[in-house]
């Protein structure tokens, strides 16, 4: 079993390990991480790569899955016009914005629960099928586990035993060069989600 940190649109990489381990638990009970993927993701965009980050109230010392969005911001329509922005002309736009903005809808209390949404709506366009669990309690790593909660970040060079991520059509490539580990939304409406 692979142990993954909850993420929002997570990247290539994140779906890429978790098909290879088959079987995923994604932890609910650690400590909330600042700057990391739990709350943010990258696409390409015009000007480059651009980070989307979900805005979060956070008391200290709080569960990943207690951490509160900070829906004052108006940062639904904002990250709806970025990805609009970015992948409109894309292969597959026409085909997934439907189910990708239906996470945009309504809003959400928690953190965790858009990040469980976005999981589950990268599965479900990508074709992916595998065994998922949520954490009962803090998970400690025992026999076989990999722990991947705090290895797939966004300053954090991806390891080389990782799955590679062959390079595929992006809209805007001819202007950045191909680049690698974007979001999930990257690879669905540019190549429609084949690994």
């Amino acid at each position: 079993m692979a142990l993954f940190s909850t993420a929002y649109w997570a990247p290539v990489s994140y779906y890429q390990i978790a098909v290879q381990s088959g079987l995923v638990q994604i932890e609910q009970y650690e400590q909330y991480q600042k700057q990391s993927f739990r709350n943010r993701c990258r696409i390409l965009s015009a000007n480059g790569p651009l980070t989307l980050t979900v805005p979060v109230l956070r008391p200290h010392q709080v569960s990943v899955k207690d951490v509160r969005i900070d829906n004052s911001v108006p940062w639904r329509q904002k990250h709806i016009r970025a990805i609009e922005a970015a992948y409109r002309s894309s292969p597959f736009f026409e085909e997934y914005s439907g189910d990708v903005f239906t996470l945009y809808q309504r809003e959400t209390t928690f953190l965790f629960d858009l990040n469980r949404r976005s999981w589950e709506i990268g599965l479900k366009l990508s074709g992916v099928t595998l065994s998922w669990t949520l954490s009962r309690g803090f998970a400690s790593v025992e026999g076989k586990d990999e722990d991947y909660r705090y290895l797939i970040h966004p300053k954090k060079e991806r390891r080389p035993e990782w799955p590679a991520c062959k390079p595929y059509f992006q809209v805007f490539a001819k202007k950045w060069g191909f680049v690698p580990d974007l979001s999930i939304l990257d690879l669905l409406f540019n190549e429609g989600g084949v690994f």
